[in-house]
């Protein structure tokens, strides 16, 4: 089974993802922000990531920098999923490491079709 790590400060989005990727046969864990999602992928490297940018304690970019310079932290996939809509913003996400971008709000297509995109459905 495939491993998902949702990284959200919203219980509701964390819940909507869950119920999307688990309908894809995803094992998916959770974490409220950068910091609990980093100690999440140092004791178990997900498969792939969905994560938010703008969370409390370490943001979603923060997170994703640190991940990176981790061992093994080059094999998750990352989808960032997050209001942020500026052009600028999305390319500082994706220069940073992450592989996908969505924009909020989403539904099941859009996760489909960016997991599928990554190469992951």
């Amino acid at each position: 089974m495939k491993t998902c790590l949702v990284v959200d400060d919203s219980r509701v989005v964390r819940k909507v993802a869950r119920r999307i990727l688990e309908g894809h046969d995803f094992e998916v864990t959770e974490a409220v922000d950068g910091a609990e999602a980093l100690a999440t992928c140092r004791a178990a490297m997900p498969e792939a990531i969905l994560l938010d940018w703008n969370m409390p304690m370490m943001d979603g970019l923060e997170f994703l920098r640190r991940l990176r310079k981790e061992p093994r932290g080059q094999e998750p996939t990352v989808i960032f999923c997050s209001a942020e809509t500026h052009p600028d913003r999305i390319a500082e996400a994706l220069d940073c490491g992450a592989d996908e971008y969505i924009m909020k709000p989403f539904d099941s297509e859009i996760i489909e079709a960016k997991f599928a995109e990554a190469g992951l459905i």
